[in-house]
């Protein structure tokens, strides 16, 4: 049987590439009794590989069990998959097969295998080396013949670094990887899944059929369908009953699809947080930067002024940036290197104070709301009142800009 067949016999649509890939895995491995861990995104269709390999095994005609292993609860999963006596916990008034002892000669598909309890794990290994086990509650050793296939939709390999799944049973699942691509992989696929979802549909509900239009197709094949066939198909499903128009066109389309903005966010936010106080943190912290470089600037200078003794003639041809920014900042012409003269006291001189300068110094403000208001005033002036500009240029959003030109009565 080739892969076509498979698909025809299985109701598997789409020729992507990676899809056939995946099924030809299947129908090779099918006939050994190897164990196989089938990895995909949630909705993705492992439980329909399960099938195949099960179906296309010398197992086909035993016992096929599906179980999902995160829906169980920890305390009672070792009871299910290895059944328990009578007597061993409270509730249990009688004995019980567990699954493992049901399947025998068949094939058991454990679901999200990687929700399972350390202790359960440690049973499930013990299985796949050598097909024994213990009821819950017994003290005598079963025996088994069951194959076991397990699907996750999680890095298992993370799990066994982080200590929450063993190494070993890792090691004896993974024995034939298959993985299942998810429907963004296969965008060759989409249109054709809708298309045949939307017919199953309508016949159900005999409505008449559903037409994407081409910019609805288009829609259609760039969503990244974070829920996998499932849910194209619960869409697909939705249109058919509740959509009138049986042309659909991109902006129906929307209503269905949800939106994706904000849905991969790298952080949490909490609730009471908004971009506005995103980005007035940042150009607080802008502020508090330029003001620290300023320092350090100034600092260099004087430095390197007490280092060459006063004198300031080759310090004002390296530096001219920093000197001409210190007289712009307070509204004074363009410094010229020879107007400044820095005059070194005589050694042992008494320090005399000249008031009537120290009164004329101006002092730089260091309010947060001056600082804000004049990066402001520099943007606008840069890009000549264009506020789009100068909000990017702050890398705030032009709204927050509006605000705080309100704020400030920049106007």
């Amino acid at each position: 049987m080739d892969v076509q067949d498979i698909k025809n016999r299985f109701g598997i649509i789409g020729g992507s590439p990676l899809l056939n890939r995946a099924i030809d895995i299947a129908r090779q491995v099918a006939p050994t009794d190897m164990s196989v861990l089938i990895t995909g995104e949630s909705g993705s269709g492992k439980e329909v590989f399960s099938h195949i390999i099960h179906q296309m095994s010398a197992r086909k005609h035993g016992t096929f069990i599906a179980v999902n292993c995160g829906a169980i609860p920890e305390g009672t999963i070792d009871s299910e998959l290895f059944g328990h006596e009578k007597g061993s916990f409270t509730g249990a008034h009688e004995a019980r097969k567990g699954y493992f002892e049901v399947a025998n000669g068949g094939t058991i598909f454990l679901d999200e295998v990687a929700e399972l309890p350390l202790g359960t794990q440690a049973r499930l290994l013990r299985i796949l080396e050598s097909g024994e086990y213990l009821r819950v509650g017994s003290s005598k050793v079963q025996k088994t013949d069951v194959r076991i296939i397990a699907a996750t939709n999680v890095d298992v390999y993370n799990r066994v670094k982080n200590g929450k799944f063993r190494e070993d049973l890792y090691y004896r699942l993974n024995t034939v990887p298959l993985r299942i691509p998810a429907l963004h992989e296969r965008k060759e696929d989409i249109y054709l899944l809708f298309r045949k979802f939307s017919a199953d549909f309508s016949d159900k509900y005999r409505s008449p059929g559903i037409q994407l239009e081409p910019d609805a197709i288009q829609v259609l094949s760039n969503y990244s369908w974070p829920g996998n066939v499932r849910q194209l198909k619960n869409i697909a499903e939705q249109i058919c009953v509740l959509e009138k128009d049986r042309n659909v066109t991109a902006a129906a389309l929307l209503n269905y699809i949800p939106n994706e903005s904000g849905a991969n966010l790298p952080m949490a936010i909490n609730g009471n947080n908004n971009k506005e106080d995103f980005t007035e943190r940042d150009i607080l912290y802008k502020v508090l930067f330029d003001m620290k470089k300023d320092m350090v600037d100034l600092k260099k200078l004087v430095a390197e002024i007490i280092q060459s003794g006063g004198n300031t003639a080759h310090i004002m041809e390296d530096n001219p940036h920093y000197i001409n920014q210190l007289y712009q900042e307070i509204d004074r012409p363009k410094f010229e290197p020879q107007a400044l003269t820095i005059n070194k006291p005589a050694p042992n001189a008494p320090m005399e104070y000249n008031y009537a300068h120290e009164a004329e110094e101006v002092e730089e403000s260091l309010s947060l709301v001056d600082k804000e208001s004049d990066l402001i005033k520099k943007a606008l002036k840069k890009h000549k009142g264009k506020r789009k500009f100068a909000a990017q240029e702050l890398g705030i959003s032009e709204r927050t800009l509006y605000r705080k030109i309100k704020e400030l009565n920049l106007n």
